[in-house]
């Protein structure tokens, strides 16, 4: 039921706002969490970090709209589900060498006597 939804939630979060993995994950989980708790007003301050525009605004809200009608059961669920793909071995091993190449980039430009 909430499996499409979720799709364009992460598409939008991840793709059409172009950011790389490690600066979309912290704003994913914050739009994420704003969508499930249901409060307009939270999502909309979220949505502003990343200047989505009115009518980004208005589909993310269509999607909580959702949540609040699935209830909380629904939203439990897609908790767990969340859980399972965010510590899952494939997305903890690529999250693990993105953070690893950024944190070597930033250690480089401190530190220029690098290998």
């Amino acid at each position: 039921m909430m499996k499409g939804p979720l799709f364009v939630l992460a598409l939008l979060v991840t793709r059409e706002l172009a950011f790389e993995m490690v600066e979309a994950c912290p704003i994913f989980y914050e739009i994420f969490g704003t969508v499930a708790l249901g409060r307009r007003t939270l999502l909309d301050k979220s949505l502003d970090q990343v200047n989505a525009t009115e009518p980004e605004k208005a589909a993310f809200g269509k999607i909580q709209d959702c949540y609040n009608e699935a209830g909380l059961t629904s939203k439990f669920l897609d908790l767990l589900l969340m859980g399972s793909i965010t510590f899952s071995s494939d997305c903890t091993t690529y999250a693990g060498e993105d953070l690893k190449e950024v944190f070597q980039g930033n250690i480089s430009q401190v530190i220029p006597f690098g290998r």
